[in-house]
């Protein structure tokens, strides 16, 4: 499963993105193993789509599935 928790640039605390992570596991319908963030380097800086700003002012992330997230 890959997928980027995309969140404001100013948002720099590594433990509350990674909680959002957990957060949109939980709304998944399957069991995971584990969430790990070895992966994770920070490489996307991009403006969100309108729909992305909403959520992130609603829940203060967004989600960007990218592989087996269904």
């Amino acid at each position: 499963m890959h997928f980027d928790i995309l969140v404001p640039s100013e948002l720099k605390d590594d433990q509350t993105i990674f909680n959002f992570g957990l957060n949109y596991l939980e709304t998944k319908p399957f069991q995971t193993n584990q969430l790990t963030a070895k992966e994770c380097n920070f490489c996307h800086i991009e403006q969100g789509t309108d729909e992305m700003i909403a959520e992130i002012g609603e829940k203060g992330y967004a989600i960007i599935e990218m592989e087996n997230c269904n």
